[in-house]
């Protein structure tokens, strides 16, 4: 898989990428509940997990899991699809760009639904295919190591996927309002989406 195989580049687009990472980071902020037990499902390097103090991350890249081990994260490999925790076990599941990679992303939201406890938290950050961002990688996916096997999906496709798997209570955020080169700076985080590439969905179990 290419995140086995590519795993410097990987991480080199966070380097070269600096203000769309940190303009990411700061719509889950936004978008995140207080908690006490969370895990990252496809935490990869940990970009991600570690900023947002989630300590627990599950990935099925061992090559990538070794990054996040040294950035402090406890890892346990395995797929969204099952995963390998008992039921209502954490009050906060994190997905960051991770479901355009899922072999079956219905199976893999009633996972996170039955390990989360009632009230917990399912948040997800993504890039919208309706996007300007979404529809550009859309055009060159083919050609992307990354993403030339992804199913992007809109909000609407998220949200009905989420009302499907018994989420009810929906919380948004976006940002990423430009073409990706052209970011220089911090980008705005605005409540709702439509406008923003990259959108948060809190929902709540």
């Amino acid at each position: 898989m290419p995140f086995e195989r590519y795993t410097a580049r990987y991480e080199k687009w966070f380097e070269d990428n600096v203000p769309v990472y940190s303009s990411e980071l700061d719509a889950l902020r936004v978008n995140m509940p207080s908690f006490s037990r969370g895990i990252e499902v496809g935490v990869g390097s940990g970009r991600f997990a570690a900023p947002l103090n989630i300590y627990l991350g599950m990935d099925p890249a061992s090559s990538m899991l070794d990054i996040s081990r040294k950035r402090g994260i406890e890892v346990v490999r395995g797929v969204a699809e099952k995963l390998p925790f008992a039921d209502s076990s954490f009050d906060l599941v994190l997905m960051v760009t991770t479901i355009c990679f899922l072999d079956d992303i219905a199976s893999a939201f009633r996972e996170v639904n039955r390990i989360l406890m009632p009230g917990g938290s399912f948040v997800m950050g993504f890039i919208d295919k309706n996007s300007p961002v979404g529809r550009s990688y859309q055009e060159k996916k083919a050609n992307n190591i990354f993403y030339n096997l992804a199913t992007f999906y809109s909000v609407e496709d998220a949200v009905s996927l989420l009302n499907a798997s018994g989420f009810d209570d929906l919380f948004f955020t976006q940002t990423i309002f430009r073409d990706l080169k052209g970011i220089k700076d911090l980008e705005p985080v605005l409540h709702c989406h439509g406008q923003g590439s990259f959108v948060v969905i809190r929902a709540v179990k």
